[in-house]
């Protein structure tokens, strides 16, 4: 695939969230694969850590990594890592908009958890992909860029809505992205949904230190997103130890019939509904 050819030795990836969990794990294997790589995440002792594990990655060691203190809640801090991206390796082929919180949030909750998740993990997505792709359409070489959403902006489940929001807000961003990409005349660059199952990084252990039975590791994720790269997905939808995809499958479908068979919102969390969507789940697949 044309998109799939832009992660190449000696092209140039741009990872946010990169000094932990997925972002870590997917600038590591950028490395390992030659490309040379900017970490990008708020700075200190994390970041370079993190740059300095993905160097022993890379075949041509340091000279092939840089790390960048970047919050891509700020519009400038994101131009300001594209810039130096530049003078550092010249143009980028790969940008993923990785970068994540979860603080919690409710309905009535604290507005500075709605407005930290939302900054970092919807606008963050939005202004790295606005401020970055023009530059990888104009270069004219194959580029991607992958944006990390999650299956809470799919199914929505209750308990945290400002996460929940972010992540449905880069779906359809995303969407939206890949419509205008594929519209674009001579457009070598695609956009690709990256939707994790239940992967053990540091904003899912919640004080854990070892990996619930039932998660994947950040590096199986990674597996997961370069073969669906190569066949072209857009929707990279991971199932994990606990979910397959029929089941991921059953869960999406139901909560579409929200709205066509207009039963209550999460009709799959309310009493009235319960039996009915296990029936669902239990349908077999045709």
């Amino acid at each position: 695939m044309m998109s799939y050819s832009a992660i190449a030795k000696n092209n140039v990836a741009v990872v946010t969230g990169a000094a932990s969990g997925i972002g870590l794990a997917s600038a590591r294997r950028f490395a390992s694969l030659g490309m040379k790589v900017v970490l990008a995440d708020l700075g200190g002792e994390k970041l370079q850590a993190a740059a300095a594990e993905v160097s022993k990655a890379a075949p041509e060691g340091s000279g092939d990594i840089a790390a960048i203190a970047t919050d891509v809640s700020r519009a400038d801090d994101l131009v300001g890592l594209a810039r130096a991206t530049r003078e550092r390796f010249g143009h980028v082929h790969v940008l993923m908009n990785n970068a994540g919180t979860q603080p919690g949030s409710s309905i009535f909750g604290p507005l500075e958890n709605w407005e930290a998740v939302i900054g970092v993990n919807l606008w963050g997505v939005i202004n790295g992909s606005r401020i970055f792709t023009p530059a990888m359409i104009a270069h004219g070489e194959p580029a991607l860029v992958i944006n990390t959403g999650s299956k809470q902006g799919i199914t929505t489940p209750p308990g945290d809505p400002a996460y929940n929001l972010s992540k449905v807000g880069v779906k359809v961003f995303t969407e939206a992205l890949q419509h205008e990409l594929r519209n674009t005349e001579n457009c070598q660059v695609n956009a690709h949904l990256l939707i994790p199952g239940f992967v053990h990084t540091s904003l899912t252990a919640h004080g854990r230190t070892e990996k619930p039975a039932g998660a994947w590791t950040p590096e199986q994720t990674v597996d997961f997103m370069m073969e669906s790269l190569a066949r072209g997905d857009f929707y990279i939808l991971c199932p994990d130890n606990e979910v397959a995809r029929p089941t991921d499958e059953k869960r999406i479908l139901w909560a579409a019939g929200d709205i066509v068979e207009n039963r209550q919102p999460l009709s799959r969390w309310h009493s009235d509904y319960g039996d009915a969507f296990q029936a669902f789940l239990a349908e077999t697949k045709n």
